[in-house]
């Protein structure tokens, strides 16, 4: 999809997606490093949430309320719930505090109640605790989880044959969307001939430690 490759154009741009070799938590050697905090600036911050508005579009899910979990999502929640808006999709938004407040209004959520079926905005997932601290916190609340969003799915199994993102969408039952995945980054290494050098190793990478398909 279209946003999808301008998505990938602007990490690449702002140094947030780079190529070389780069050791990953599970001490892997890869051939590119996604960062998403170098999106540090209004323009480009601005645009990162209007390919989540656009990706959010594209998946059909539907929801009443858009989540996002600290740290990370609390920002893109809001400025994704600014870009839906703009759109003509006003949604109400909502983000949780790490530590419980005890004074002016409490509790550790913020926004809007989580109420009907709610999307959680996130940047990856990794292990996953992210995801299933947010679905405990939504069905808390008595509201029903949505679905994920996420900006790049690396698509790359874990401990196990399933990918993060996999045993996300079966051991909690809900779908993730992410703005880009692997085979888009494939794809649009084939369009760059400035990037195309990198591309056999992250063939090669994908060919090692890759799901056999995104679902």
């Amino acid at each position: 999809m279209d946003f999808s490759r301008d998505f990938l154009a602007l990490a690449v741009a702002k140094g947030v997606l780079r190529f070389g070799e780069f050791k990953t938590k599970a001490g892997r050697l890869s051939p590119y490093f996604f960062n998403s905090a170098l999106f540090d600036d209004g323009a480009s911050f601005g645009q990162l949430c209007g390919y989540y508005a656009d990706a959010i579009r594209a998946s059909g899910i539907a929801f009443d309320t858009l989540f996002g979990p600290a740290y990370k999502g609390i920002p893109l929640v809001a400025g994704t719930a600014i870009r839906l808006g703009e759109k003509g999709h006003n949604v109400p938004f909502c983000f949780n505090r790490k530590e419980a407040k005890d004074h002016g209004e409490g509790g550790t959520l913020v926004g809007a109640p989580l109420r009907g079926k709610v999307l959680i905005l996130d940047d990856v997932i990794s292990a996953g605790t992210s995801v299933r601290e947010s679905v405990a916190i939504i069905r808390d609340q008595g509201a029903t989880p949505a679905g994920v969003v996420i900006a790049l799915d690396r698509m790359e199994r874990g401990t196990g044959q399933l990918s993060a993102v996999q045993e996300v969408r079966e051991n909690v039952g809900i779908p993730v969307v992410a703005v880009a995945n692997l085979i888009d980054l494939l794809s649009f290494l084939g369009e760059r001939p400035d990037l195309a050098e990198h591309r056999p190793a992250v063939d090669a990478y994908r060919a090692q430690w890759g799901v056999t398909d995104a679902a």
